[in-house]
């Protein structure tokens, strides 16, 4: 079936009426095949689909938004683009909830590094069509999020973030800010860090399984 990204989908082992869904987001110069990995140890209830992200890097790598460099090596990303990505992930997750016994007030987005900035977006941005997030080695940019997100009710939204110490990617003093800016919203969130660079240990692969299933 054609719908807005490419994804691949492992149906849940536990059929109901309706069951929720669990959406992987890969990072920067990735693609679907790489947080799908997580499938068989995640939730039987759930259906897990990991999307892949627009934009065409070549040899097998996309990334949800473009990153670019000037000529003294700073980073810059863009947000047009990553606003794009946004609102197809949300347009994606309707056409999942049309084509699937999926229950649209049980919708939980993980996302690593740029996975978790756009999966931040997504559910700040729209939080009564997300019900959990786990953003995994990534930052909030306030920039890529809707206008009047203030305005938003964030009370049935819950977020569980973790970063590693030792991240050389993404700095681990973007990712401490997300915290003052959720409590800011009174939004419930869980936040870990890990002794590791910028990956998944098994420890955080552990300590937010457990937090979905509580």
């Amino acid at each position: 079936m054609n719908l807005s990204l490419e994804y691949l989908l492992k149906e849940p082992k536990i059929k109901k009426d309706k069951n929720p869904l669990l959406l992987l987001l890969h990072g920067h110069g990735s693609n679907e095949q790489d947080l799908f990995s997580f499938a068989s140890e995640l939730p039987d209830t759930y259906y897990i689909v990991s999307a892949r992200a627009p934009y065409d890097m070549q040899f097998g790598s996309y990334t949800w938004y473009a990153i670019d460099y000037d000529a003294d090596q700073n980073k810059f990303s863009n947000d047009e683009q990553a606003k794009t990505s946004r609102d197809l992930i949300l347009q994606f997750i309707e056409e999942l909830i049309a084509n699937y016994s999926i229950d649209p007030n049980q919708v939980v987005l993980t996302g690593f590094s740029q996975g978790a900035i756009l999966s931040y977006a997504v559910a700040l941005s729209n939080p009564e069509k997300i019900s959990k997030v786990v953003a995994l080695s990534g930052y909030l940019n306030p920039e890529i999020l809707k206008e009047n997100y203030c305005d938003n009710d964030f009370s049935k939204l819950k977020i569980f973030h973790s970063h590693g110490t030792a991240d050389q990617v993404i700095p681990i003093e973007w990712a401490r800010k997300t915290t003052p800016f959720l409590a800011k919203l009174n939004l419930a969130a869980t936040y870990k860090e890990y002794p590791i660079g910028h990956g998944v240990s098994p420890q955080n692969f552990y300590d937010f399984r457990k937090w979905l299933v509580d």
